[in-house]
């Protein structure tokens, strides 16, 4: 395995951390008599470095030419790892809907039945600019939902936790809609494979 690909393995590795510890102190509520505000000083940095690492096999692939069709399938998998891992969280939480999740997993069995697909014509389809936006979207909106989720288990600013979950929202609506309009692009790219 390359350098750049174990980078992506930790991504794979921290996706069920997160969940671990996202749901400990419901699940082990004796536990926690204090409060699980302690929590997030877990998920935030399992979920920064994760994206970090997200950027940084990247730029090991290209800098140790390392680039590989294993990788460029190993990539987009971990992020989605993660992603849905983040989102389930937040669904199982009562944050968003579970039918907004429900259309991000069909998107990315989609992409994923289009990948073995093109694999089977000798074709590699790795990340595209749709897909990268798609990316920055469910990390934005992770990103505020972390927030919220963070500021209700310090029970700090819990006049604005209403306020940013709405935002979150929008976000994860917007998230949908990109990742629905990617898969589109990437069917295209499909279909314009001999």
């Amino acid at each position: 395995m390359s350098f750049a690909n174990k980078i992506t393995l930790l991504r794979v590795i921290l996706a069920p951390v997160f969940f671990f510890f996202y749901f400990i102190p419901e699940y082990f509520p004796s536990l926690f008599v204090n409060g699980s505000a302690w929590t997030i000083a877990v998920i935030w940095p399992v979920f920064i470095i994760s994206e970090i690492t997200d950027y940084f096999d990247g730029l090991a692939a290209r800098k140790l030419n390392e680039t590989s069709d294993i990788g460029k399938l190993f990539d987009p998998f971990a992020d989605t790892l993660m992603q849905i891992t983040c989102f389930f969280c937040f669904v199982m939480d009562g944050i968003f809907p579970a039918f907004l999740l429900l259309l991000l997993i069909y998107r990315e069995f989609g992409i994923l039945f289009l990948r073995i697909l093109m694999l089977r014509k000798g074709v590699t389809l790795g990340a595209r600019m749709s897909g990268k936006t798609k990316t920055v979207a469910y990390i934005t909106t992770a990103s505020v939902t972390l927030l919220a989720v963070g500021l209700k288990r310090m029970a700090i600013f819990e006049f604005a936790i209403p306020f940013i979950l709405k935002i979150a929202l929008v976000f994860f609506i917007i998230a949908v809609t990109i990742s629905i309009i990617s898969f589109i692009d990437y069917y295209i790219i499909f279909r314009k494979t001999k």
